[in-house]
């Protein structure tokens, strides 16, 4: 009888620690400016309801994730939740089955239609990420180096202009900081930064996608021959800067004006000791509307082949409330809750970068609903199109009209809109 007393108790020992076993969750993410954010205020705050619970955030470089991603996914050994970029690349995650169904989780009412929408099966029936944040595209610029040169903020392409020209007949300072080398700069912070003013935002992406409008048309030559008038501006040997040592030019006060977007704010405001500003991507004319690339961004879906579903879960369900919302969207200046939760920022530029949304209309990147979808049929993702030929004009090695043929072309391969 003594044995089997000990017995049942060496069970119950053994069965509390293991209930008492910590599960490890790991995040996929191409977010690596955010791994001091994620491990010093987000995880911790999470891990103080969910003690069993570890998460560790373990990103890739940006223009590596897509494919490490897929290499993982394909393997079986990518981590439990994956952070999901908006519509096409991760719906086909999804339809390949990679990605959990979240249209049921707890919380996901927190979350308009807009707001889910770069995360939902056509049919609107799936959601297939939680929504996490938007972010808005501008340029950021030195105010110490402005007020030594005695420039004036640009609103117009022509002032623009002026004051790069005048930042270079200067000589102390690189008057634009990006480079070419990792492609994908030159899309988002380029041509997608500066192109919603030449087609009109959404009037010009829905057109695209109605086949009203082609990458051949005005609009959008018209914006590729803006970004080649960069190059003089830029730093020497651009074609060789990349994302991380364009940051590192301006926040070491050596360039100007950097374009880029909300999501710098956090790593300029702790790496740079100069007074920042911003302004929204100039117009033609004054009292043009100005047209603001407000993107939905990023959202964190779920392996579909975790170990730890539930615990999986678990964080999913914590990132629909409001503490997370508030806790990310401060802790991240920049990048704006997606949920309908009403919080409080408390950085003025990330609140200045929202007060566009009063002033300005909105758009989305124009390559990301539907039309990136070209690799699904033997045809070229129009993402990367964008990255590779918005690069070449910018390096010289292709013209405006040569960046349209191609992308358009590639289009027509295998998009053909809805009559």
């Amino acid at each position: 009888m003594k044995r089997v007393l000990l017995a049942a108790m060496i069970a119950l020992v053994a069965l509390s620690a293991f209930a008492q076993q910590k599960v490890t969750l790991t995040i996929e993410s191409w977010r690596n400016d955010d791994i001091q954010i994620w491990q010093d205020q987000i995880i911790p705050a999470f891990e103080k309801k969910y003690p069993n619970i570890h998460v560790v955030f373990a990103p890739t470089p940006p223009a590596e994730y897509n494919g490490v991603l897929n290499s993982k996914l394909e393997g079986g050994t990518a981590g439990d939740l994956i952070t999901a970029r908006p519509f096409d690349a991760s719906l086909a995650l999804y339809n390949k089955g990679y990605l959990a169904d979240l249209t049921n989780l707890p919380g996901m009412n927190n979350f308009s239609n807009v707001a889910k929408s770069a995360w939902i099966t056509d049919d609107g029936k799936h959601v297939f990420a939680v929504p996490m944040a938007s972010v808005i595209h501008g340029f950021f610029y030195n105010k110490d180096i402005f007020k030594k040169l005695n420039l004036k903020v640009p609103q117009t392409k022509a002032e623009f202009m002026q004051v790069l020209e005048a930042i270079k007949k200067d000589g102390r300072y690189i008057p634009l900081a990006m480079g070419t080398a990792d492609m994908w700069e030159a899309a988002t912070m380029g041509f997608q930064n500066i192109g919603p003013n030449n087609w009109k935002g959404e009037e010009g992406r829905l057109a695209l996608l109605a086949g009203k409008q082609k990458y051949t048309d005005e609009p959008y030559i018209k914006t590729w021959k803006e970004l080649a008038s960069w190059a003089p501006y830029l730093p020497k040997g651009y074609q060789a800067v990349k994302y991380p040592d364009a940051q590192q030019l301006f926040t070491l006060g050596k360039a100007a004006i950097y374009p880029t977007g909300s999501w710098e704010i956090w790593l300029f405001e702790k790496e740079a000791a100069f007074e920042l500003g911003i302004f929204p991507p100039p117009v033609e004319k004054k009292g043009d509307t100005v047209y603001i690339s407000d993107h939905t961004d990023i959202a964190l879906a779920m392996n579909a082949k975790t170990k730890y579903p539930e615990e999986a879960k678990k964080f999913l369900e914590w990132m629909t409330t409001a503490e997370f919302a508030s806790l990310y969207s401060n802790a991240l200046p920049g990048f704006f809750t997606l949920s309908n939760h009403k919080i409080t920022l408390k950085d003025p530029l990330a609140n200045e970068f929202l007060s566009w949304r009063a002033t300005c209309k909105s758009t989305i990147r124009n390559s990301y609903q539907i039309l990136s979808r070209g690799d699904q049929y033997g045809a070229p993702n129009l993402e990367n199109e964008l990255w590779q030929v918005s690069a070449a004009v910018i390096n010289g090695t292709m013209t405006p009209e040569e960046a349209g043929k191609r992308v358009q072309a590639g289009l027509d391969k295998w998009y053909k809109p809805k009559k």
